[in-house]
């Protein structure tokens, strides 16, 4: 359209009236603000004011309606054109209809807003990870789910990343920065479990990520953050429950014999020999007979106790038969050991169990101890223990006998 100064209608080409909706006799001579959806207070009479006073172009977007009455969404050009053979300012409007491009902003726009309200309701946080060629990461994006994670907002982390990497733990960052490698060159799935130091204490995350790389030799990770504490302390809870007996809470036997080849593969990279012991409560079937299985089953729930105390967290305790046990001691030398379980010989001496009844009842107990050499085997260690056992047995039991033709005291110069 070509306009006068005052906005009236001079000219218009001939895709105005399938654009417009309008004959061009209808508008002709008429204001060009007829077009607005809002004649008297729309935007088009400011644009126009605006080139008049500033003899400056407009461009934006304008409502107008059509003459069926449709409103529509024109992006709109205004030109003051000022060499004009009268002299006279004119104004050149060009319009384009974007309504569809519109509509389809909005659609996306609510999209937009219902995906970030879900991710924002998610127990968890979506993130983009960028490592470069250099293997600098940086993280570009993540959502509002991480304040609740790690108590740092996303905005801290994509303004310095290791704001969240320094509360991994030092192991877990050693496995992060190895899992990302490998991710990186392969392009395979990235899937591990952290652990962040807290405030509040330790919290398990898992990440979950897809990677992809650019142009630029960076990858890309998008993925998923999520808390798992609660399900790996229930996953702890479980794996005690399949490892102990449940009857006194000193390993199984199967948990011993997987802890105990953890136990002497460590040894054998220090070179360091074990001791075990088998330990037997003496007269246990009478105990049963006499009293019944429920002060059977009380005295070896106390002796277990008992032999906790006497123990250091980290040796291995298990109970392998009825009344059999067997202890391994690690970082210790053989005359130690010895000095370890008699006084846990001793204390077991000393127990007092009240029955039914009012009797009082006390038990001891006989041990066999052995020495699992670095190169040694687990098997034939035990069987050398339960020799030595046997012989405690045939002495009197209420003892400890060690290996073959060895008697205390002794020194960790002996043979073995």
């Amino acid at each position: 359209m070509l306009l006068d100064d005052q906005g009236v209608v001079l000219q218009v080409n001939p895709e105005f009236e399938r654009h417009a909706g309008h004959a061009p006799g209808q508008l002709l001579g008429r204001r060009a603000v007829t077009l607005d959806a809002d004649p008297l207070h729309g935007g088009f009479a400011l644009a126009l004011e605006h080139c008049r006073t500033t003899r400056q172009p407009w461009q934006g977007v304008l409502l107008c309606r059509r003459a069926n009455g449709d409103l529509r969404h024109q992006t709109t050009m205004i030109q003051p054109l000022e060499e004009c053979p009268d002299g006279a300012l004119r104004l050149l409007v060009i319009q384009y209809d974007v309504t569809g491009m519109r509509e389809r902003e909005l659609h996306d726009r609510q999209l937009l807003a219902r995906l970030g309200d879900t991710v924002s309701r998610l127990p968890g946080t979506v993130f983009r990870l960028r490592q470069d060629a250099a293997g600098h990461l940086e993280l570009l994006y993540a959502s509002e789910g991480l304040m609740a994670l790690t108590g740092l907002t996303p905005e801290q982390v994509m303004d310095d990343i290791e704001r969240l990497l320094g509360r991994v733990t030092t192991e877990d960052r050693r496995r992060l920065e190895v899992a990302l490698a490998q991710s990186a060159v392969s392009l395979e799935p990235c899937q591990l479990e952290l652990r962040l130091d807290l405030p509040g204490g330790l919290r398990w995350l898992e990440a979950r990520a897809r990677p992809q790389r650019r142009r630029d030799g960076s990858t890309l990770w998008d993925g998923l953050l999520i808390e798992v504490t609660e399900r790996k302390a229930e996953e702890s809870r479980i794996r005690r429950l399949v490892s102990t007996d449940m009857l006194t809470g000193a390993l199984n036997r199967r948990a011993f014999f997987e802890q105990g080849a953890a136990v002497h593969a460590r040894a054998l990279r220090q070179g360091q020999a074990l001791p075990l012991a088998m330990l037997d409560l003496d007269h246990f079937k009478a105990l049963n007979d006499t009293h019944g299985h429920a002060a059977g089953d009380l005295a070896l729930q106390v002796f277990a106790a008992t032999c906790r105390e006497c123990l250091r967290p980290y040796d291995l305790f298990a109970r392998i038969g009825g009344e059999e046990f067997v202890v391994v001691l690690v970082d210790t030398s053989l005359a130690e050991a010895w000095a370890i379980l008699e006084r846990l010989r001793r204390a077991v001496e000393e127990i007092t169990l009240e029955v039914e009844g009012g009797e009082i009842l006390r038990f001891t107990v006989s041990l066999g101890l052995a020495n699992l050499p670095p190169d040694g085997n687990l098997d034939v260690a035990l069987g050398d223990a339960d020799r030595a056992l046997y012989r405690a047995k045939h002495e009197g039991r209420n003892r400890i006998c060690g290996p073959d033709g060895m008697t205390p005291p002794f020194s960790d110069a002996d043979p073995t």
